[in-house]
């Protein structure tokens, strides 16, 4: 008789098994209040090593980290009109606290444009002053319809970065740098996602911007999910709030802002893109454990060994973890780690300490073989680089394996049911995407025809990159 599989096949049912995943890799549980998130140890352990590695390149930028108030004035929000009007059906509001009404209703943090332009007009007086670079790392609530753990929460955590800049070219700039220096290099060197980088058409890009840029990843579906944006906000909020600056020459004018950030999304893409029917596949460079020795048996001599074997590793710098738990069934010890995704398990039992061999078992490749104890040291952090390479190219395959070539909207509304499509803008247009919005596909990015990032959006030969969305 076949033994049940531990997890729904993702065939079969791809939200049931990304549901399924996310519990039995002990990565969240859902909160008390729905749209809530209970983040596990396991997965938290993901997002500080997300957080940390991030961190360090939005540092690299200039950018000094701050932190600004969970609760903003109702009225912060209704000075930018587009803002407004684009968070107001996820707003929460806060009308009554300490056993009275409020004289002016607060809302629980959406983002932070408001609230940091009330405070960037009070630290930029003059040039000198600028660029002003800040980021925090924080939670905000947007009240979700449809919640999912990780991909649409009510609450999550992510990094929002806020930028003034004297000229309008250097905010563009700066918003370019971070889509590529800090985010788009952790995709592919971390994460090991492919993604297409392009711009938000201007029924996409975010609420107050002049323009949105965009990485977005095809998922294990093919569907597509945005995984950070880094907007260009012109002088919108400027104007609102009266960020303004005395320029070299005398005259007062309006800062040019951008804002960039990304979230525990990430966790779930990471999940969708790189889990298999077996659990997650962690990339080894941001597995908070990159190899696990599992003793097979409890006897003495198997328990010295895989701790000795666990000295050694991590003096060549492998994040190495020592089961050695024999009073838990080593069929179970095994199977949970390979729901979790650790890159590497090496297995010890009698056996192999007389032979003085290991069982290494690579979780990214699905290998399995007999290999020297003594060469392990040498062995894995070659064996970690290749796997991660490996991820890398299994994500760029998925996403050119499954995107079409469309030369009508039909085309690519049929092409967006198991895959991706690209089609010119010039024939698609605003009406176009308005045509496949009514059937759930919509205009994930626009792409010059060289792949680069258009500088317009009706720039000449744009393509627009077309999907079903998380």
């Amino acid at each position: 008789m076949a033994k049940a599989p531990v997890l729904t096949p993702r065939a079969d049912d791809f939200p049931r098994w990304y549901q399924e995943l996310i519990t039995k890799a002990e990565l969240a549980d859902n909160g008390p209040v729905r749209g809530t998130m209970v983040i596990r140890p396991y997965g938290y352990g993901l997002w500080e090593r997300m957080q940390q590695d991030m961190d360090a390149r939005i540092k690299s930028t200039g950018t000094q980290n701050a932190y600004f108030p969970l609760l903003i004035p109702e009225s912060y929000l209704t000075k930018e009109a587009e803002h407004v009007e684009g968070f107001a059906p996820e707003l929460a509001v806060v009308t009554h606290a300490g056993g009275k009404e409020l004289e002016e209703p607060v809302v629980v943090r959406p983002t932070s444009e408001t609230i940091v332009n009330e405070y960037f007009a009070k630290w930029v007086r003059s040039y000198r002053d600028l660029p002003l670079l800040i980021n925090q790392w924080a939670n905000v609530v947007r009240w979700e319809l449809r919640p999912r753990l990780f991909l649409r929460t009510t609450e999550f955590l992510w990094q929002e970065g806020h930028t003034a800049h004297a000229t309008c070219e250097e905010a563009r700039a700066f918003a370019a740098r971070v889509q590529s220096e800090v985010y788009g290099a952790f995709l592919r060197d971390v994460l090991a996602m492919d993604f297409v980088s392009g711009r938000k058409t201007a029924g996409e890009r975010f609420a107050g911007a002049i323009n949105t840029l965009t990485l977005e990843s095809m998922m294990g579906d093919g569907k597509a999910l945005q995984m950070v944006t880094s907007h260009e906000l012109g002088q919108n909020f400027a104007q609102a709030f009266r960020t303004r600056f005395l320029t070299q020459d005398g005259r007062q004018e309006y800062v040019w802002q951008t804002s960039w950030g990304s979230t525990t999304r990430m966790i779930g893409a990471l999940v969708m893109t790189h889990g298999d029917d077996d659990g997650l596949r962690v990339p080894p460079r941001l597995a908070p454990v990159q190899a696990v020795v599992l003793a097979v048996k409890g006897d003495e001599g198997v328990l010295a060994g895989v701790r000795a074997i666990g000295d050694r590793l991590r003096e060549v710098g492998v994040r190495v973890h020592v089961d050695d738990r024999t009073d838990v069934p080593f069929g179970r010890r095994a199977v949970d780690w390979e729901l979790k995704g650790v890159p590497v398990r090496i297995e010890v039992g009698p056996r192999d300490l007389e032979r003085g061999t290991a069982v290494l078992v690579r979780r990214i490749p699905g290998t399995k073989e007999p290999v020297a104890a003594g060469a392990l040291s040498a062995l894995l952090p070659g064996v970690l680089e290749d796997d991660q390479a490996l991820l890398l190219e299994q994500s760029r395959r998925r996403r050119e394996d499954h995107t079409v070539e469309a030369t009508t909207i039909e085309e690519a509304a049929e092409a967006a049911a198991g895959g991706w499509a690209r089609i010119p803008w010039a024939t698609l247009g605003p009406e176009g995407e308005a045509r496949l919005a009514e059937r759930g596909v919509t205009v994930r990015c626009l792409v010059a025809a060289d792949g680069s990032v258009p500088e317009t959006e009706d720039q000449r030969g744009n393509v627009a990159v077309v999907a079903r969305a998380y």
